[in-house]
Parts: C-alpha cells; structure tokens; sequence
C-alpha cells in the first residue's frame, strides 16, 4: 500500500511539473530586437521590477557629453521597448543598462566578445553587410592552429582560414596575414571582423583572389584567446605588457615559416600580403619596414605610426632608412586608410607627409566614422581585392 502512495505522489509531482512546463511555454513571447517593415527595429526587455531601462548601440547617435543611449517605454506585461530610426546595412552592436546595470539582451543569443565585454550582435542586410553573411557558396576551413616560438620560448595560437577548395587542390596559394588591434586576438577578425564570410564571400563572386589567410595574436604575453590557453580564466586587458615592445615584429618571421612548412604557399615577395587595423597597422607598418623584400603589399587600417618615447627596442628604430629601403626593394601595393573622425588622423597624416616626402608611393582611402569595426570590415572588403593581381 505505501508503495502505491509513494508511486501516485511521484506521477503526481511529474504531472504538475509538466503542467509548469507547459504554462511557462503559453507565456508571450519577447522578440528582440525585431526587424519591421520600414527598416526600423525593435528592442525589447520584459524587466517588471525595473525603474529605467535603456539601450547602448553602436547605431545610435553619438552625443557630445555622454555615451550614446536611449531610454526604453514601459509597456504592458512589464515590457520595455525601443524603436530604432532606420538601419542601414551593417552589423551592429548593442547592450541594455537595467537601473545602471549593463546586462545583455536574453532573447537575442548573438553574441561577441570584445576585450574583455560581452555584446549582442544583429545584422542589416540589402547592403554592404550581405558580404558578413553566411550564403550558400563554397566555404573556407578555419582551423586553430598552435606554432612553436622560439624566441618568445613558448608554443603560440594563429587562426587559418584557407580557401574553399584547399584540401582536395594541390595549388599553392598566396597568403595575407591579418592582424589585430590592441583590444583583439587571433580570433577578433574572425568574430567582429566577418573575416571568413568576407572572404568566402568575395571569392566565390570572383572579386578576391582564393587566399591563405593567416590571423595572428599580437600580445606575445598571451600564447592564445582568453580562456583557450594554460594561463586559464582571466580578465582580460588591453594594454598587455608587450606593447611596443618590439617583440611582435622581432619574431613575425616564425609565423611565416611555420605558414610556408605546414601550407602549400607561394615563396615570392608578392606571394605574402601583410595588413592590420590600429596596433595591427602599427605592427604591419614595423614588420614591412624591417623585413626586406618579403611583402607585396601592405594594408594600414587606422594605424597607430610612432611608438612611445619609452619603446627601445632596435625595430622601431631608423624608420626613415628601412622606409627608403622598402621603397628601393619594391612593392605592389602600399594602403593606408582612416576615418575622418579617427582620433589618430593627425598621426596618419604626418605619416602621409613622411612618405610624400620620400616620394614612397602609397594608396589612400578615407571614409566616414572613427576608430571602428564598421570601417575595418570595410576596409578588408575594399582590400582584398587588390591583392595577388
């Protein structure tokens, strides 16, 4: 008889659970953000406890005196919402600030992370950003791939995206090597920079040539990606103790030699492409300048140019003699490009001036916006290309 109790108190209990279940599943459904008709969108956060409520976006306007937010309404079953004004094409970002609080948007499971922040992510197509889209083409392998450092005396982690094609070819193909910005690693092109849609993108409209594509981590204190090495689960930081010291651009030519063992790659100078956005620039623009004869081409994306006054190592020195020696050894392509509101335009264009006055020849673009991921997808997509002609 007990046994019977206690077998109709545990069907019981199943039964209101499931019953739980299914109310939970009649609750109204949130839909954030939510794309309408008249190429608005809309954002929304049930938050019944809340007093305000507001959005953080990289598509807002920006303000002169504070960062660019906007308040949400509060609505009925507890619901907060935000209309936006109309998206152009682009990949965007966005937080919400609960009562002072920056929380992510629970019914949008699109997330990046930038440095050490978390964001949600939605794309705007019918533009430029159908590049950062996933379409039914050929795609690229990316593989994680981890390399032996001698002279930092440690094993180290690139990402690799090679073509579609790659694996069943035996084509030796050119390489670019793309680099990252101070608050990045090896997998920020990947992740904020669309870098395998782009390129999966491009080649299969035979706009780009098919490439290796090789991203690095250019912090040489961090062997990898937060929370992907030995160093285990920590914070992370931008300004990493090797900045500018030297030490990126001293030991670049393992990476090289470790692409050109492991990879089918051409061996010329005009076989290897070299590019990055603001440290990344700086590191390309160093690399470049200290490795004769070994690229064809250079991308500066919103370059940082002088390193500080404290930096001593010997490959940030004489800048103007390897310039001149770059410019004798030979070169296809040489890009710089920076937004017009970029808080290193000044130093872009004292750079501009350096060369014109060493009549080293360089391509120019300058476009709209900032220090941003917006002009970076851009620039890799109006980059790639030109190379390899």
């Amino acid at each position: 008889m007990k046994k019977i109790i206690l077998l109709l108190l545990l069907l019981s209990t199943q039964l209101v659970y499931a019953q739980e279940n299914l109310n939970f599943g009649r609750q109204k459904e949130v839909i954030s953000p939510q794309a309408n008709a008249d190429g608005t969108f809309t954002f929304r956060l049930k938050a019944p406890n809340a007093k305000k409520v507001e959005i953080h976006g990289d598509f807002l306007a920006s303000k002169p005196n504070g960062p660019s937010v906007e308040q949400l309404k509060l609505g009925t079953d507890s619901v907060w919402s935000y209309t936006s004004a109309v998206l152009p094409s682009e990949l965007y970002s966005y937080s919400f600030i609960v009562d002072g609080l920056k929380i992510r948007d629970p019914n949008n499971v699109y997330l990046i992370r930038d440095v050490s922040s978390v964001v949600n992510v939605f794309l705007v197509g019918n533009g430029k950003a159908d590049l950062y889209m996933v379409k039914d083409v050929p795609h690229g392998t990316v593989a994680k791939r981890w390399y032996e450092s001698a002279g930092l005396k440690t094993n180290r982690r690139l990402t690799v995206y090679t073509p579609p094609g790659y694996e069943a070819s035996k084509t030796n193909y050119p390489v670019l090597y793309l680099l990252h910005g101070v608050g990045g690693d090896e997998e920020a092109w990947m992740q904020l920079g669309r870098a395998s849609q782009i390129l999966d993108n491009l080649i299969a409209g035979g706009k780009a040539k098919p490439m290796i594509v090789v991203m690095t981590n250019g912090h040489t204190s961090n062997t990898a990606a937060p929370g992907e090495s030995s160093k285990g689960l920590y914070k992370p930081i931008m300004m990493t103790p090797d900045v500018f010291n030297g030490d990126m651009e001293s030991y670049f030519k393992e990476i090289i030699d470790f692409t050109e063992k492991n990879y089918r790659t051409g061996k010329n100078q005009n076989d290897r492409a070299i590019a990055g956005l603001s440290m990344g620039g700086f590191h390309s623009l160093y690399i470049s300048a200290n490795y004769a004869k070994t690229f064809g081409y250079v991308g500066l994306f919103s370059p940082a140019i002088l390193p500080p006054a404290s930096a001593n190592s010997p490959i940030y020195k004489d800048l103007d003699l390897k310039l001149e020696a770059q410019k004798k050894n030979g070169y296809k392509l040489y890009w710089i490009a920076i937004g017009k509101t970029d808080f290193l335009y000044k130093n872009v264009s004292d750079f501009k001036k350096k060369l014109d006055g060493m009549s080293f020849k360089y391509d120019y673009k300058e476009s709209e916006g900032g220090h941003t991921w917006s002009n970076w997808r851009d620039y890799l997509s109006e980059f790639t290309p030109m190379l390899f002609k």
